[in-house]
């Protein structure tokens, strides 16, 4: 099987979709829930369909990610740092997974519906229960404190490789010629 440089079309339109829609789900998020103004409402109507379509887009992106060939990390990178590359892009799917599932059912166990848009209500997926808010509430933040930390971790890490190392890495992704 011949060696890809560049990770497949779709997965990199996928990576970079997401990544505006994380951005723009963390801030819409913090937002949200800084508000009381009339824009808290409008927010809400964003911050559900926003999630459940970046929960369907991970899927897709899994999907394709295992169905195509990946470029290799570069020689150049440190066996300690190939572990923390590998450990911190399934970090990334697992929180973006988990995010829109953790809201999903704190919205369920508050007795809330999931609106995704007129007349389209997501089904409960958790009990009406007033502790099991109490606890998915705080994870929700908790989460999106971490993916947002993650996120920054990576985009620190891609920036590293596409501005000072120039291994490849970043134009992997990018879609540009590969410099390394």
């Amino acid at each position: 099987m011949k060696q890809v440089t560049h990770f497949h079309p779709a997965l990199r339109a996928l990576h970079w979709l997401m990544a505006a829609a994380i951005l723009a789900m963390l801030f819409i998020g913090v937002a949200m829930v800084s508000t009381v103004s009339s824009m808290h409402a409008v927010l809400v109507a964003i911050h559900k369909p926003l999630g459940a379509a970046i929960f369907l887009l991970v899927l897709v992106r899994l999907w394709v990610r295992f169905a195509t060939p990946t470029p290799p990390l570069p020689a150049s990178v440190a066996p300690l740092q190939r572990a923390l590359a590998h450990l911190s892009h399934w970090v990334l799917y697992a929180l973006i997974l988990l995010q829109p599932l953790i809201g999903w059912a704190m919205l369920s166990a508050a007795g809330y519906p999931v609106t995704l848009s007129v007349g389209f209500i997501l089904p409960p997926i958790a009990p009406v229960s007033n502790d099991l808010y109490a606890l998915l509430r705080p994870l929700h933040t908790w989460v999106a404190l971490v993916l947002f930390i993650m996120v920054m971790l990576h985009l620190a890490a891609a920036l590293l490789h596409g501005l000072m190392l120039r291994d490849g890495v970043f134009s992997s992704m990018a879609g540009t010629k590969r410099r390394g």
